[in-house]
């Protein structure tokens, strides 16, 4: 039986404006960008943490800032309402961090937990980690975090877009601390 799609109208979503967002409570989860050399997956990388209430992102290394234009043309606001700070060096960032969060890397290591297996824990605060497009999270940060996280992957390629990274771990995050 076929139900009612009728495709919704952008002013029936009920979305925040950017003050409301400010004010709404976000899940405990800071995302950090370590070198990410594409301004497209930075801009992807604010609007998956707009849509999900992040607390915070940190631009680390290369990893651009806005405003700039290739930024914004994939984030579409994104970079006005979520929160975002620069830090040149992740391991500095990350050892202050870990001090009252849970740093977690997003690569393959030994004994990485598989994301599927992982729950995060009640009135836990988290950073997660994503690097370079080509050489991933370096051995340095994940040296510095207190675990890694991987994405069970099964074709032949190595690794996923850190844009996709990103929305499939988030969402893994939000589903399983949103109430």
């Amino acid at each position: 039986m076929k139900k009612n799609m009728r495709k919704l109208k952008n002013s029936e979503l009920q979305r925040l404006d950017v003050s409301q967002f400010k004010d709404a409570p976000k899940i405990p989860l800071i995302l950090v960008l370590d070198n990410i050399r594409s301004l497209h997956n930075i801009g992807s990388v604010f609007r998956t943490a707009d849509a999900f209430l992040i607390e915070k992102i940190y631009l680390c290394g290369i990893t651009a800032t806005p405003p700039h234009k290739d930024i914004r043309k994939t984030a579409l606001g994104a970079t006005e309402s979520v929160a975002w700070e620069y830090a040149k060096d992740a391991v500095s960032l990350l050892e202050e961090l870990k001090k009252d969060h849970q740093c977690m890397a997003v690569e393959q290591t030994e004994n990485a937990t598989f994301l599927h297996q992982f729950t995060p824990e009640a009135d836990q605060r988290y950073v997660l980690v994503f690097g370079n497009e080509v050489k991933g999270v370096s051995q340095a940060v994940v040296n510095t975090c207190h675990g890694t996280l991987e994405i069970p992957q099964f074709g032949t390629k190595h690794s996923l877009n850190i844009a996709v990274s990103v929305g499939v771990v988030v969402w893994h995050f939000w589903s399983k601390t949103s109430k």
